[in-house]
């Protein structure tokens, strides 16, 4: 077994997780909760993104950060079966994360803005509270709906990768190691 996820990229991504879940849980009747579980999303995105800079090999973007183009390549040759193993994070699952972020500061932005017409949040005294909070509403359920959706495949690449590799990216993601080789005899 090899180390590769360190303790500050699984409580963060474990951590997501929840706060995630919390939020479709709590979308109409909690706003309260619902925005301060926004409020922590966006916090350990930005704890992600520091950590993507100077953190450990595996969890920097220099070390994963592919184009659409290899993603695509990637997943041709994953689905062929011919994929090359990565330790860390494949090509495919680089570009999700990269989404994934993205998608979760706007749908952070997009809340925070939306509860701003209503004289609330952190934006409440600034000029986006002068904008619509239906049209603000209607841009944050747009990335509500493009985030559940990454989730959705995130999951599936998960799922699909952890077969065609051998490997439970799953249990990877909890106890932070891998292995280190692959032994591909075992099922011819």
């Amino acid at each position: 077994m090899i180390k590769v996820w360190d303790i500050f990229i699984r409580i963060f991504h474990w951590s997501l997780v929840f706060f995630v879940l919390v939020l479709f849980l709590t979308e109409d009747d909690f706003l309260s909760i619902h925005s301060y579980a926004g409020y922590t999303v966006l916090l350990l995105v930005g704890f992600r993104v520091i950590w993507g800079f100077i953190g450990t090999y595996h969890a920097r973007f220099s070390n994963f950060v592919v184009s659409p183009v290899t993603a695509l390549e990637y997943l041709k040759e994953e689905i062929a079966g011919d994929a090359k193993r990565y330790i860390g994070h494949n090509p495919a699952g680089a570009v999700m994360i990269v989404m994934l972020l993205v998608t979760l500061l706007f749908t952070g932005f997009t809340g925070m803005a939306t509860i701003a017409t209503e004289g609330k949040g952190p934006l409440a005294s600034t000029f986006i509270a002068q904008y619509s909070g239906e049209l603000l509403g209607e841009i944050h359920e747009l990335f509500t709906t493009l985030m559940l959706t990454l989730i959705i495949l995130h999951i599936g690449g998960v799922i699909f990768s952890s077969l065609a590799e051998e490997e439970n990216l799953v249990r990877a993601m909890l106890t932070g190691k891998k292995r280190k080789e692959i032994d591909y005899s075992k099922g011819d």
